[in-house]
């Protein structure tokens, strides 16, 4: 199983006892909260595979049992190290369900978890395809920009841009559905085990249709409030 698919379930020495555990949080020996390992991603905190179609009920269910185990308040008698971990472990999940009950966030995670998603690493371009389109909405917000500076009728302007802004709604949830697609791309990399190289080049493509969506998504906000002003 290769690193981007494995889950974590390499044997670790319990702190409190000395035994051999791969249980993730509780040592099966003494029942200790124990450290996570450096290498556990938000799936497998979950004990989920490390797909992005994922069950909402299963995914809160599961939130919430780990919760329960975890809170600080059933280690309020325990040791100094015991309620630290307990206060640690309870933040990180919280921080793995917000990542994970989401399907944008999700993959937002997993890529960024490879290396292959940075914030701000790169200035968004327009999608080639959409380059005359983009052009055309850029002189028409130009326009209407002037058109209030000089308190000029705003009519016509502003139902071109309302047409525009429906257009490039259409095209996001194209892509959402695109997206959708490549979601189950990736899952069937999981399901067979397929090399890393496998899974990087649909990561890839996710990436690259994740970067057009919030291209085209921050068209369609961008004339929203240019509308809403005017």
């Amino acid at each position: 199983m290769n690193a981007l698919s494995a889950q974590v379930n390499t044997a670790r020495i319990c702190w409190s006892c000395g035994a051999s555990t791969d249980a993730p949080l509780f040592c099966a020996k003494c029942g200790k909260i124990q450290e996570l390992p450096r290498e556990t991603d938000y799936f497998s905190l979950f004990g989920l595979p490390r797909k992005l179609r994922i069950d909402g009920e299963d995914l809160e269910r599961r939130f919430h049992q780990l919760s329960w185990k975890l809170h600080p308040d059933n280690f309020v008698r325990a040791s100094e190290k015991e309620r630290e971990l307990s206060l640690a472990l309870s933040s990180e999940l919280n921080d793995a369900y917000r990542a994970l009950r989401e399907p944008l966030p999700r993959i937002e995670y997993l890529l960024a978890r490879a290396g292959m998603r940075k914030e701000g690493a790169h200035k968004q371009q327009a999608p080639p395809e959409l380059l005359e389109e983009v052009f055309e909405l850029n002189e028409s917000l130009d326009e209407l920009r002037e058109a209030k500076t000089e308190g000029a009728d705003l009519t016509e302007l502003r139902a071109r841009l309302a047409e525009a802004q429906r257009n490039f709604q259409e095209k996001l949830d194209e892509v959402d559905a695109e997206l959708r697609d490549v979601f189950g791309e990736w899952d069937a990399t999981v399901d067979s085990g397929a090399d890393e190289a496998s899974q990087r080049a649909v990561m890839a493509k996710l990436n690259e249709v994740l970067n057009r969506r919030s291209y085209i998504r921050n068209l369609v906000r961008n004339v929203g409030e240019e509308l809403g002003q005017s």
